[in-house]
């Protein structure tokens, strides 16, 4: 799942989604599985939300392909199909990718000029990952 809206003056979770599917996917990811009426309940703490409101997000973020959600008696339960670093890992990547492929050798270029404070680990991995390229050259 690419997710194709990336909002650059954001922060966090909310670069890909909307405040409140962010916050429920935050939630979500604390969890194991949760009905609306849970992701509601933890949502009321901080300001309360329409349960109507959270179930037409919730509901939204299932057809996205985030959510997958199953039946329990009476009750959907909802997860993310992916953990929190999975996502993550796969839309850094394909963000990556994306950059690669329109702006090429720059984006290189200022990824690197970004890594100020490095560490040692990195580096290392940077090096193997050239030398590796460099052999199937």
């Amino acid at each position: 799942m690419l997710i194709r809206k990336f909002k650059i003056n954001e922060s966090g979770l909310n670069r890909f989604f909307g405040p409140l599917e962010a916050k429920i996917l935050d939630i979500l990811w604390n969890d194991v599985e949760m009905t609306i009426k849970n992701v509601q309940q933890v949502l009321d703490q901080e300001k309360l939300t329409n349960f109507n409101t959270v179930m037409t997000v919730m509901n939204r973020l299932v057809e996205k392909g985030i959510l997958q959600k199953r039946v329990e008696g009476r009750s959907f339960l909802y997860q993310p199909i992916q953990t929190r670093v999975e996502f993550l890992h796969t839309q850094s990547k394909e963000m990556t990718n994306e950059l690669m492929d329109e702006f090429g050798n720059v984006v290189v270029s200022h990824m690197l000029d970004a890594l100020e404070d490095v560490d040692d680990e990195l580096v290392a991995k940077l090096e193997h990952k050239i030398k590796q390229l460099k052999k199937e050259l």
